[in-house]
């Protein structure tokens, strides 16, 4: 699973991250990623604190079957899911039975060990540069924080991986949604392809496409809207625009991403699978996993749905959005 920027995404032939971007392999790049790792952990802290306190409480006790009864209460209130808990649990206590893991610390560390591979699912977790442009889509509802997802997304694509980028601003119902995302555009120093308020969001889409293939640009990030309370209409929408960009670039778009909001919990999971069912979504992006105990929601959606978690934001910062690592991730749940 990708740690580094330099992990998900597939550089072109030829290319190479920015200087100095890449993390390294040395001690400098293992410092960065102990530093990456303690922030992990740090803004996992509510989701932690509500599961490993009773984890340990639990694990470190007697085994019976209240034991199992406590911990599978633990993984479904942190949001990981009855079926997905359910399936972890049972395969703890019948390799706990069987003698292969014995002590409280063991049966953490195996613990660890399954949640990790949970999240790792048979869809490609890399996402491939290689097309020029590469054209990624994003979708999710308002207020899941995909916006800033992209602006994020953008300055990284520049900073780590040298990368250029054009943004497209295709949420055109929602005028705060084009100024927040030209705010970002600014501030990572990319271009943007925008439309007035209430424009057909597939010209904007084709348009931004457009100008990627003429300017040479590396990257396409396309925003869309997202409205619940209009689900058929808002699934038409983006079935459009991907038809749109298509026409545009044959094998486009390239990737698509759904940004969750974390806090809301196993509604996160309705809409991954509501989204998953109108376009293909290649990946998760799980977003304000510092503001919620219900963190075991991005385990949820790779586990039940088999769909990737591939970013994560953690934080406000730049930094906070990050590449999903599941062996980091669940340590960062787990480990007190």
């Amino acid at each position: 699973m990708a740690r580094e920027w330099t992990d998900l995404f597939v550089l072109p032939d030829g290319a190479a991250p920015a200087p100095g971007h890449d993390g390294g392999d040395g001690d400098e790049g293992g410092r960065r990623r102990g530093r990456i790792f303690r922030r992990l952990r740090e803004n996992l802290s509510k989701t932690r604190q509500a599961l490993g306190a009773e984890i340990q409480a639990t694990l470190f006790q007697t085994m019976d079957e209240e034991t199992w009864e406590r911990l599978e209460e633990a993984l479904i209130m942190a949001d990981v899911g009855a079926a997905t808990t359910a399936k972890v649990v049972a395969q703890l206590e019948q390799e706990a039975e069987a003698g292969d893991v014995e002590g409280g610390e063991a049966l953490s560390a195996r613990l660890t060990e399954l949640l990790a591979g949970i999240a790792r699912t048979e869809q490609p977790v890399r996402i491939d540069l290689s097309p020029e442009p590469t054209v990624i889509i994003a979708v999710g509802v308002n207020g899941t924080g995909k916006t800033t997802t992209i602006g994020k997304l953008a300055w990284h694509l520049q900073r780590e991986l040298g990368q250029t980028v054009l943004l497209g601003a295709a949420d055109t119902f929602r005028a705060a949604a084009t100024e927040q995302l030209e705010g970002w555009a600014q501030r990572a120093g990319c271009a943007m392809v925008s439309g007035r308020q209430g424009q057909d969001p597939g010209s904007v889409a084709f348009e931004a496409v457009r100008r990627g293939r003429e300017e040479g640009v590396d990257v396409v990030v396309v925003d869309t809207a997202g409205r619940l309370h209009n689900q058929d209409q808002l699934m038409d929408e983006l079935a459009k625009v991907r038809r749109v960009i298509a026409k545009q670039l044959p094998e486009a778009p390239h990737e698509t991403l759904l940004t969750v909001d974390a806090t809301t919990g196993q509604n996160g999971l309705r809409q991954a699978m509501l989204f998953s069912r109108a376009v293909p979504v290649d990946g998760i992006v799980m977003t304000k996993l510092d503001g919620t105990a219900k963190g075991g929601i991005a385990l949820a959606i790779a586990g039940e749905l088999g769909i990737p978690v591939k970013l994560i934001g953690v934080g406000e910062a730049l930094e906070d959005l990050r590449p999903f690592d599941a062996d980091d991730f669940a340590r960062a749940l787990i480990t007190p």
